[in-house]
């Protein structure tokens, strides 16, 4: 045990290193794309139009009490030498406007159920017992590039759902974005009802996430980007003070945790920070009895 350990703590630090090599070099690369002139319409016109991000149900689990950490590291609560159990994954990505522009000093939470199903939440059931090193959930503040991390676990079947991640953006003390991360390929995804939803083919792509391992890593670990794309401008996207911290919760009726950041995180973001408008319902316009 204690062999496995030190090459979980040695593994994170190698990867957290080369995340600040990356870090460095996208910065430079950003850098240069907004301050020479017309080299960023290239880049984004290169690269096609911006598919939307599609606006997914926040679910019935969002914590309903936040746990005793809130930081991006949902392996390991506080000053634990005890890790969760499951698929060590890293996932980062940006969080961008209808233009591309990056989004600065966004809140990103991230809240999933652990490997055995069970949701940090009070209603919240399984067969399994609660992993009670799982975070289950987690914050942080984008850079200036709009860049989010998270370490966390890979995604697993919850009873009626494919595996899936929640997202949820706030701006300036208000709920802008709620979506959900699934796994590209997965077979239950074909059986989702939210996957199914989304009828769109280039908007299904821009919530599935390619898992993939990582080179080297002793211990089986993956990494998956996923990108954010606001399909409305936020009006004060330009103004990088922060005004209020996370939005409250929306399928709470605005009785969520919400509040400021919490517990700082802990390093090894893109840059070492880290940490709505509507209501989303199900089919028929009801609120779900389960998670969706």
């Amino acid at each position: 045990m204690q062999k496995e350990n030190l090459e979980f703590t040695s593994s994170r630090r190698r990867f957290l290193g080369g995340m600040a090599i990356g870090s460095a070099v996208g910065s430079a690369l950003s850098s240069a794309l907004f301050t020479t002139p017309g080299l960023f319409a290239e880049e984004l016109s290169g690269k096609g139009h911006l598919t939307p991000t599609p606006r997914l149900t926040e679910g019935p689990f969002y914590p309903d009490k936040l746990p005793l950490d809130t930081d991006n590291d949902l392996l390991i609560i506080n000053d634990s030498i005890t890790p969760a159990v499951g698929e060590i994954s890293h996932v980062s990505g940006r969080i961008l406007t209808a233009a591309g522009s990056p989004l600065r000093n966004a809140f990103v939470e991230i809240w999933q159920c652990d490997c055995n199903g069970r949701y940090h939440h009070s209603r919240a059931s399984s067969d399994g017992e609660r992993d009670a090193n799982f975070q289950g959930y987690g914050r942080f503040l984008t850079d200036a590039n709009g860049q989010y991390y998270f370490r966390t676990i890979k995604p697993v079947p919850y009873p009626g759902r494919t595996p899936h991640i929640h997202f949820a953006v706030s701006q300036n003390g208000r709920r802008i974005f709620t979506t959900q991360l699934l796994i590209n390929g997965h077979p239950q995804n074909d059986r989702d009802m939210v996957f199914q939803d989304v009828s769109d083919a280039a908007a299904r792509k821009a919530i599935l996430g390619d898992f993939k391992p990582i080179p080297d890593s002793r211990i089986g670990e993956l990494a998956v980007s996923f990108d954010i794309v606001l399909g409305v401008t936020p009006p004060d996207h330009h103004d990088t003070a922060i005004k209020g911290g996370i939005g409250k919760s929306e399928m709470m009726g605005g009785r969520g945790p919400g509040g400021g950041p919490g517990r700082g995180p802990r390093p090894g973001g893109p840059d070492g920070r880290g940490t709505g408008d509507r209501p989303e319902f199900g089919p028929g316009g009801r609120p779900p009895d389960r998670d969706h």
